[in-house]
């Protein structure tokens, strides 16, 4: 299984989302290795984007977003779910991609479409907020053999307070993918 580099993350948070379909998650908690395959995930464009967390600037929860690319942030909404995305771009920038759900491959039993789901199914928690991605614990990877698939986008969802950043077509997901979240 061959991990991304760090130079898979320092680009453009558009693309960077694009490319993360079809990768896969891996995490090793307490000697079970979890994997689920990305199959649907969320562009949040820095401070400028008034949907990303970065929009309300530089605070401790967001500090991971401004920190260097190809790391976890990971944070609690709503009293009872944990969120995941990958710091993207350059330090400072402040952009990363919301992981929305995963296709399970390995040991993954509960259901994985939404991105609370995903996450109690992967065992990801704020402990691993701020985790290099590059570690040997938690990690992205690419599929040993890469299938083709179709990329729709749309926009993003439960993001209308963003105003006209709502309607920008930037979650992306693999076309007929079962498991895909539903807005």
């Amino acid at each position: 299984m061959q991990k991304l580099r760090r130079s898979f993350y320092d680009r453009d948070t558009i693309i960077v989302a694009r490319e993360l379909l079809g990768k896969l998650l891996v995490h090793v908690d307490q000697g079970v290795k979890r994997i689920g395959k990305i199959v649907e995930v969320e562009a949040y464009l820095g401070p400028h984007d008034l949907a990303a967390h970065s929009s309300r600037g530089l605070t401790e929860r967001t500090k991971i977003m401004f920190g260097p690319p190809g790391h976890a942030y990971v944070y609690f909404i709503y009293g009872m779910y944990h969120c995941m995305n990958v710091v993207t771009e350059r330090e400072g920038h402040a952009s990363a991609v919301l992981l929305r759900a995963l296709e399970p491959v390995e040991n993954l039993d509960d259901r994985t479409s939404g991105p609370g789901l995903l996450c109690r199914a992967m065992h990801v928690d704020r402990r691993l907020n701020g985790h290099d991605l590059i570690g040997d614990d938690f990690f992205i990877a690419a599929a040993p053999k890469a299938e083709p698939f179709t990329i729709i986008k749309r926009p993003r969802i439960g993001v209308d307070y963003a105003r006209h950043w709502a309607k920008r077509h930037l979650r992306f997901y693999i076309r007929d993918n079962p498991f895909i979240s539903r807005p």
